[in-house]
């Protein structure tokens, strides 16, 4: 088995940290819902502008707040306006790659969804696993 990327929020920004919390990080689930990111799955979370890498799990907050708010422990990883990375993950033989196609979103500074992306895998002329990134055009995606 493989662990791979199933979905990935890329360069959103942190708009809070509440230490005094119980855990978690608090996304918007309407960001959630568009990735396929599942409330109470653990994350991986990587904060581009201190290199920090934790593992949480994902609540839901206000849907259309654009809201990604570290909590507990985590709170002490991100600062409000860090751009982080959220990864969510699945586990998979080699052959269901061909089958499996991650969504990632890039994000503005005001959170909003800049691109929607997903990860193919394919196999190609020179190798038996080859891969590529394509962009998905929307006319009437909600943000």
């Amino acid at each position: 088995m493989l662990k791979v990327v199933r979905a990935k929020l890329h360069a959103i920004r942190v708009t809070g940290a509440d230490l005094n919390y119980h855990g978690s990080i608090t996304l918007d689930p309407d960001h959630c819902a568009e990735a396929g990111i599942y409330p109470l799955e653990f994350v991986e979370i990587w904060n581009k502008h201190s290199g920090a890498r934790l593992s949480t799990y994902v609540i839901y907050g206000e849907p259309g707040s654009r809201c990604c708010i570290l909590n507990g422990a985590a709170a002490r990883t991100c600062q409000v306006g860090d751009e982080i990375i959220i990864a969510a993950s699945s586990f998979v033989q080699p052959h269901d790659l061909y089958t499996l196609e991650p969504r990632v979103l890039t994000f503005l500074p005001d959170n909003s969804i800049d691109q929607r992306l997903s990860y193919q895998v394919f196999e190609s002329g020179s190798r038996k696993f080859d891969f590529r990134i394509l962009e998905h055009k929307e006319e009437n995606a909600a943000e």
